[in-house]
């Protein structure tokens, strides 16, 4: 007997309906273990939670840093003097961008240019005083903030504060004075020392590619990073060339863990945190709760003008508001300023980018701490200002250039 007209063809639909379901069944089981698995796989956190975003804060473990009174504030400037510096805003943003950006700011006034740039938060203090502050696209002054390689600023800090505290003897020591076991890996890893580390200039191995298995996504989602440092391979003689590099950082945190016996997060809320007067508490993430070691590539969260009081410190030669020392003004000095003698790279010193003067008579620097999709602190010593800025991304926008014309226009 014959099959009726049509059966062929409703046999191979049917096939091709349950192949699909088969094969959309199998993608969303591999998802669900892969989600499962995120707390304990950099794999699968790469494939899960894909490109790092400015909420990666809510997906890792985090250890807080409480802040302590008093607390320090800047001081507020009266609405005629704050219309004041907006007009004059509002007319150095267009020419502070270059022609070639395809964002299109003609005849924005300031504000609406960061909340069309994907900005969240944009802060200006000059002299101590609050002249502008504003937040765009669903944040507001509570909000919570990440840095991403901003925390790499911090760091270097701490790296200088321990030094001052006489827990670390020097940049110059090798790093294997404190992680002896990269001795026994490979004996050239006494050759690099922590200057190396804080320079970008260790001669360790980094590759960076948008795949699961770079070393960019390793440093980022490994569940265990203090393995991750560990683990890196020596390319080239330390010292030699700048190449921008996670595991510097990494190591760095390894270090200070062992040099102070505590959490880097602690010996920050200890060392910065406190003595600043942060405005809240702050965290740092990890990178797992089984592990619990601090993510010194990227990790701080925190209010913007939290930073901004960070950025205060350095502007101010490493003491506080009420005059306390918390880091030696040589340090500061170290880390902000160009130095082609000893580092490879006159643009990046500890933590921090450098952007020497053109006239540049008295050593006189502007620098900033700087992170993945346009989060920055700047500072400009010589006008007294500090610069906070925070988006979802950098808005395709050159800001150090706005940031200097900004400098220019309230010198």
């Amino acid at each position: 007997m014959k099959n009726p007209p049509g059966t062929k063809r409703s046999n191979r639909v049917r096939k091709v309906i349950v192949g699909v379901i088969i094969i959309f069944a199998a993608l969303a089981s591999f998802y669900g273990v892969m989600y499962l698995l995120t707390p304990y796989s950099g794999f699968a956190r790469a494939l899960v939670w894909m490109d790092a975003d400015i909420k990666d804060y809510e997906k890792f473990p985090a250890r807080t840093m409480d802040n302590t009174p008093p607390l320090f504030n800047f001081e507020t400037v009266d609405s005629a003097t704050q219309n004041q510096y907006l007009r004059l805003l509002d007319t150095i943003v267009l020419a502070s961008q270059p022609s070639s950006t395809n964002t299109t700011v003609t005849q924005a006034s300031f504000d609406e240019f960061l909340a069309s740039t994907q900005t969240t938060a944009f802060l200006i203090i000059k002299d101590d005083r609050l002249i502008y502050e504003n937040y765009f696209n669903g944040y507001e002054r509570d909000s919570i903030n990440t840095s991403f390689s901003v925390a790499k600023s911090f760091a270097s800090a701490l790296v200088g504060i321990a030094i001052d505290d006489g827990l670390i003897d020097s940049v110059e020591d090798p790093i294997t004075k404190y992680i002896p076991e990269l001795q026994n890996k490979d004996s050239r890893y006494s050759a690099i020392t922590i200057k190396n580390l804080l320079s970008m200039a260790s001669g360790l191995r980094y590759v960076e590619e948008e795949t699961p298995f770079s070393d960019d996504t390793k440093t980022y989602y490994d569940p265990n990073l203090r393995v991750a440092a560990l683990s890196a391979v020596i390319e080239e003689e330390p010292g030699k060339k700048f190449h921008y590099n996670n595991y510097n950082y990494l190591l760095l945190g390894i270090i200070l863990e062992r040099a102070t016996g505590m959490p880097v997060a602690k010996y920050m809320e200890e060392k910065l945190w406190k003595p600043l007067g942060m405005e809240a508490p702050a965290s740092w993430s990890l990178d797992s709760e089984t592990n619990g070691f601090e993510k010194m590539e990227s990790g701080i969260n925190a209010r913007a003008v939290d930073f901004a009081k960070f950025g205060r410190l350095y502007l101010n030669n490493g003491s506080n508001w009420d005059g306390k020392q918390i880091i030696s003004e040589k340090w500061v000095s170290a880390s902000t300023s160009a130095n082609s003698t000893s580092d490879p790279s006159t643009e990046y010193q500890y933590g921090w980018w450098i952007y020497p003067l053109q006239s540049d008579v008295d050593n006189n620097r502007h620098f900033s701490a700087r992170g993945n999709l346009g989060q920055f602190i700047y500072v400009a010593p010589e006008e007294g200002l500090i610069i906070i800025r925070h988006g979802y991304d950098s808005g395709n926008v050159n800001w150090i250039n706005l940031f200097e014309g900004i400098a220019a226009a309230t010198a």
